[in-house]
This record gives structure tokens, sequence and C-alpha cells, in this order.
């Protein structure tokens, strides 16, 4: 019975990864009694044959407070089951369990060594995530529970605790995480970091920008705008390349022969290919994808690789008093893990964050009766921020010659092909921001 219950409640949640599928079976893997009252459940859920796992907290209650009643699941003999993620007065055991390395049932709760935990604040979820649940504790920790299960070390723990080992800047303090075997393998379930209750969200900071230049008159430049973002992006530039040396000193490194950068040159025409069979709009831009791919083929120089931030993009960055920080390292979770911790070129994250600013910039377009008026303050906008970051880049140690310029013109479009198909597919009025990539600069 509990597991039917289940199954319906999570195919609603917003962190159910398999919606618009039926679920075929739901199983109950694990489940362990943390506290009175509360259970740790990790559950198998197939759709179309394929499974994938999640995690729940699971809270048991004789009476549910009003403000929980948007995490209930379902009502069992007069017992109320909710989602105890939302519940303040059973997420304890997460800082209690880290706090002291405790072990139950497998579960195991780790703290950085070194690091004391305070286990005295209460929690609050933050709404804003989709594919995970953050749970904020005072204004000192964030922790991350990873909804879907994937078996391995999650990288965003991986990098992190290396970098902080190296005293690394830009990154926020990790204090612990939870763990548990999958399929024989060491699998996290959640990650607490330093919460930055002073810091600014990167895509926010971009977006007031952008307001103040459309709201000025016509005559008024981006430059001279009252909200200009280009001393922030070029401060994040020279932030990037720092992560991005601390990752080259804190993982292994190598270099991609030109062979291997042919491949990945077919690699992206493949997926062009694809793309313009969904999407025919594509289709009028396949002659500057096909010439940005074949600049990458001609290459002869070797490429050098290393471990990578990912998914990187300006909700992905935080502005402190102090500078920039980067969060989320563990890479786009859609991928397979091993995929997400393979080594890349760095400029793989300079691309993203350079389509960022694109976003950034017509974001308030779609939609807008004045779009065609405002495009092209939106894209000197866009050049603007996207030439201080590179700046800030080369400028803190980030290196572009002929042939980088090339790899980063080609990463660059192939993100923008990619985010064709998904703007197509989940927000079509959003299409000509993506679209507008194709365009001569």
């Amino acid at each position: 019975m509990l597991a039917e219950l289940l199954a319906a409640w999570i195919s609603r949640q917003r962190w159910f990864g398999g919606k618009g599928r039926p679920i075929d079976q739901l199983s109950i893997d694990s489940d362990v009694e943390l506290t009175p009252g509360l259970r740790h459940l990790i559950v198998a859920i197939w759709q179309d044959g394929s499974r994938d796992r999640y995690q729940l907290l699971l809270g048991e209650r004789t009476e549910l407070p009003d403000r929980l009643a948007h995490a209930l699941i379902a009502t069992v003999d007069d017992i109320y089951l909710y989602d105890a993620a939302h519940d303040p007065d059973r997420t304890g055991w997460l800082l209690e369990g880290m706090g002291h390395d405790e072990t139950r049932s497998g579960l195991r709760m780790r703290h950085v060594p070194g690091i004391e935990i305070d286990t005295s604040p209460r929690s609050l979820v933050l709404g804003a995530e989709q594919s995970n649940t953050s749970l904020v504790y005072g204004d000192a920790y964030i922790c991350k529970l990873f909804r879907r299960l994937i078996p391995g070390i999650n990288p965003e723990l991986e990098i992190i605790t290396a970098l902080a080992a190296r005293k690394a800047p830009h990154i926020a303090q990790p204090y612990g995480w939870i763990e548990t075997d999958l399929d024989g393998t060491d699998t996290t379930l959640a990650i607490m970091q330093e919460f930055l209750s002073n810091a600014n969200d990167g895509w926010d900071l971009a977006l007031a920008s952008v307001r103040d230049l459309y709201a000025s008159m016509p005559e008024v430049t981006a430059a001279d705008a009252g909200g200009d973002f280009a001393a922030e992006s070029h401060r994040l530039g020279v932030a990037t390349a720092q992560v991005h040396h601390e990752l080259a000193a804190a993982f292994p490194t190598d270099v991609v022969e030109s062979h291997d950068v042919k491949r990945m040159a077919e690699a992206f025409r493949r997926r062009l290919g694809r793309a313009v069979a969904e999407v025919p709009e594509l289709r009028q831009h396949v002659g500057v994808l096909e010439d940005a791919y074949h600049q990458v083929e001609q290459l002869t120089t070797e490429v050098f690789v290393q471990r990578v931030h990912g998914d990187y993009h300006l909700g992905q960055v935080m502005r402190t008093p102090t500078d920039w920080v980067v969060l989320d390292f563990e890479g786009e979770p859609g991928q397979p893990l091993a995929e997400r911790r393979a080594l890349s070129s760095p400029l793989r994250d300079v691309a993203g964050m350079l389509r960022s600013f694109d976003y950034a910039a017509r974001h308030l377009l779609a939609g807008h009766p004045e779009a065609a008026e405002l495009e092209p303050r939106a894209q000197e906008w866009a050049d603007r921020n996207r030439t201080a970051f590179m700046e800030g880049y080369m400028e803190g140690g980030g290196g572009i010659n002929r042939g980088d310029a090339a790899l980063l013109r080609a990463f660059e479009l192939a993100k923008a092909v990619y985010e064709v198909v998904y703007e197509a597919r989940n927000r079509p009025t959003w299409l000509p921001i993506p679209l507008a990539a194709f365009r001569p600069r």
C-alpha cells in the first residue's frame, strides 16, 4: 500500500525526473528509522523498462500542522505521512549525524576533518531548486539532498573537498556529507556547505543591469546605464580562470590529440543533425555551424583537458561582499556520472558563461511588445559583458590562442544548438534567444 501511495505522490514532485511517463512499478529498496517519526527511504521506480532511484525523508505524525500541509503524502490509519525534508522538527538529525560522524543502518554521516558543526540551527527548505532539495540551517549551512540517486561519489563533493583542502578561493566551504552503498558503490546522498547569506545570485544581478539599460533613454549606452555590469563580468572572468587553475592543480590533467579533437567535432555535427531534424528553424544556420566545426577539425595542436565545472552559467555563481563564489560543481545532472567526471577543455565552461550573458540580455525580450526595438540594446549589453568576462579570464591566467578561439566558438555554438532543442520543447517563445547565437558578431 505504501508503495502505491508513494508512486502517486512522487509523480507530482518537481524533482521527479520521469514526468509524462507512467510509473510501472515502485519498490522500497531501503527503509531506515532515523528517529521516532522519521524514516529514510530509498525507492526504485521502473518506467519503460528502466530503473531510477530516489531518496525520501518520510515523516509520521498523528497531527499535521498547517505549515506542513503542502508536504502531505497520504493518511494511513490516522497517521499522516509527509515529506519530512520540510519539517524543521525532524531535520536536525542531518546536523547531529554529520557533526558526530554517525552511521545508522548503512547511512554514513560525516563531517570534514577539522570542522565543527553547530547542531542548533533549524532548517528551512529553499523553493527555487528543481532536481534536488536544499535545506538552509540558520545563516550558517545549506544542505543539498540529492533526490535522484546515481551510484558513485557526486562530483561536487569530490571537487569542493579537494579545493577546500587547497584553501582555494571562490568556493563555499564544505562541512559534511551523507553517503550509503548503492550497487556496492559509495554513493553521495547529501552535501552540506557554507550558506552565503549575504550573497547575490549572478543571474539576478545581470538581469537588474539589463532592466536598467532597457529603462534608460535610447541614446544611453550599456557603459553609461546606471547598472552597468561589465566590471562584475570582468571580476567573474578572473575568478573563473582561478577556479580552473585550482582544478588543474587538484586533479589529473591530460592533452587530447588532434584525431580526438576531430572526433569531438564529429560529435558536434551528429548532434546538429538530430537538432535540425527536430527544429526546422535551425536549418538556415547549418552553414555557420558547419564552418565552426570544420575549423575545429583543422586543428593540429593538442588540446589541454582537466576537471571542469560542466554546467557553468550565471545561475551557478554568487557575488559576496568581497568576490565571486562558484557553486554546484556536480555537472549536468542528466548526464551519466562518468561523463560528468570526465576531463574536458576549460573552454567548455567559458562557452557556457558566454551563452549565459546572451540569455541574460534577451531573457526579458521574450513576448515583449518592443522586442525588435530593444534587440540592438540586448546585443550591445551581451557584447560588452562577454568582452569584459573574456578580458578578466585572460587576466586571471586563462589562455586563449588562435586554436583555443576556434574551439571556444565551436563549444559555444554546440551549446546554442542544445538550447534550441530545449527551448523548442519547453519554452517556444524563448527560441529566438539561442537562434541569435548564429548571427555574425
